[in-house]
């Protein structure tokens, strides 16, 4: 079988002269020659039903393209997602040519939002997970505001505030509902620095009580193994599955700071890596032995070069750096290969700190290997020493003991 080519799709109508590029693009970007074959495929039907439908580009509106996928749904009877159409709208809206509407013209909500991640990023040094987290709380609270959104905000009182708090705390989780409590105070400082409140509101969110019985959770030693021994290290995803799996379980490292290690903050002279971390911090710790070694092999064997400074990639087009989100992915899925209990990257870290604790390290011991910023984050590993604990324990009224 012959390999596919690009030059052998051929698009008529309105898209025609951007297939080249676009082709491109898809290479650039990571796509195997046969899944760009086939977006050019899709991109040359929906040029020919814009050429029936009297379409140029700038006519690619929202509805348009709606209507563009319920026919070819009628036509092949098999679903087509809007999400096919991502790469080319993503081509396109960086040329300049969709219109407005497609493009996205920035709201008056979406630029209250730029500004508060700039904020958040610059000035409070949270990491890029927490900042879109709280700017989809942030999002919701803003859209409830009345046009124009500097009025409406001027009037903003307490008691709206409230409200907004106890329906978001019905709705959610309490671990999430005090997300939402704790967005809410930084998007009010960030308000009132802003001008846009006139008087400080931070202070009116109401707290969400909640009882913290919980116990830190680490797994046993046997099944961090399994998790090792379950990538498949003579293939490209094994091989960066077990680099990250080494990482996270010898140095205790959070989703975010795997995703977003970069290859110039591997020394290997000094046998060290740079980790930045939560609110801008930056360490530099010893890279074990065997950790390099799993990282050197997948940066030799496994990488693909030419996508940019990120060391863990997507294995799937387009190729870019892995998220956090795809870091606790990987932990997921090599639990279910292992046949462990499903875990998440966090219980990794609880069993570093357990496994310290067992073996006699003090709490400020166990803080620094984790880099806790202050000692009350590392208290709640004293829960789980049995032994110290049982020391304080006092007898039971009417006990020998």
């Amino acid at each position: 079988m012959s390999e596919p080519r690009l030059d052998r799709v051929r698009v008529s109508g309105p898209l025609v002269s951007f297939a080249d590029g676009f082709g491109a693009e898809l290479l650039e970007r990571g796509y195997s020659l046969r899944s760009a074959r086939s977006q050019l495929e899709f991109i040359a039907q929906l040029s020919r039903w814009m050429s029936s439908e009297g379409l140029d580009v700038g006519g690619l509106s929202p509805r348009a393209l709606g209507r563009f996928l319920a026919e070819r749904r009628r036509s092949y009877a098999t679903e087509v997602s809007t999400k096919r159409l991502g790469p080319l709208l993503d081509y396109l809206g960086g040329l300049g040519v969709l219109p407005a509407a497609r493009r996205g013209e920035p709201t008056s909500v979406d630029r209250v939002l730029e500004d508060f991640r700039r904020y958040l990023f610059e000035e409070r040094g949270l990491a890029r997970g927490s900042i879109e987290l709280y700017a989809g709380v942030a999002r919701r609270f803003l859209e409830e505001r009345l046009e124009p959104l500097a009025d409406d905000l001027a009037r903003l009182s307490g008691q709206a505030v409230n409200a907004f708090v106890l329906r978001e705390s019905r709705r959610v989780k309490p671990r999430t509902a005090e997300t939402v409590v704790c967005t809410l105070r930084a998007l009010l400082r960030f308000l009132h620095v802003q001008g846009l409140v006139r008087t400080s509101l931070a202070e009116t969110v109401p707290s969400v009580p909640q009882r913290r019985e919980g116990l830190p959770r680490g797994i046993p030693v046997s099944e961090v193994t399994l998790l090792l021994d379950s990538c498949d290290r003579s293939t490209t995803v094994g091989r960066r599955d077990f680099a990250i799996l080494m990482l996270i379980t010898r140095l205790g490292l959070r989703c975010g700071e795997v995703a977003g290690l970069r290859l110039d903050e591997l020394d290997w002279r000094a046998g060290e890596i740079v980790i930045r971390g939560k609110r801008s911090r930056t360490d530099r710790l010893p890279l074990p032995c065997d950790a390099g070694e799993a990282l050197a092999d997948y940066l030799r064997q496994a990488r693909r070069p030419g996508f940019g400074p990120t060391v863990f990639l997507r294995s799937q087009a387009p190729i870019t750096g892995l998220s956090g989100d795809g870091v606790s992915e990987v932990v997921h899925r090599a639990a279910e290969r292992a046949g462990v209990p499903p875990l998440r990257a966090h219980r990794l870290r609880h069993t570093i700190a357990t496994e310290l604790l067992r073996r006699g390290a003090s709490l400020p011991e166990i803080g620094q290997v984790l880099r806790h910023q202050s000692i009350e984050t590392t208290a709640v590993y004293a829960k789980v020493d049995r032994d110290a604990l049982g020391r304080l324990a006092l007898p039971w009224p009417g006990s020998r003991s």
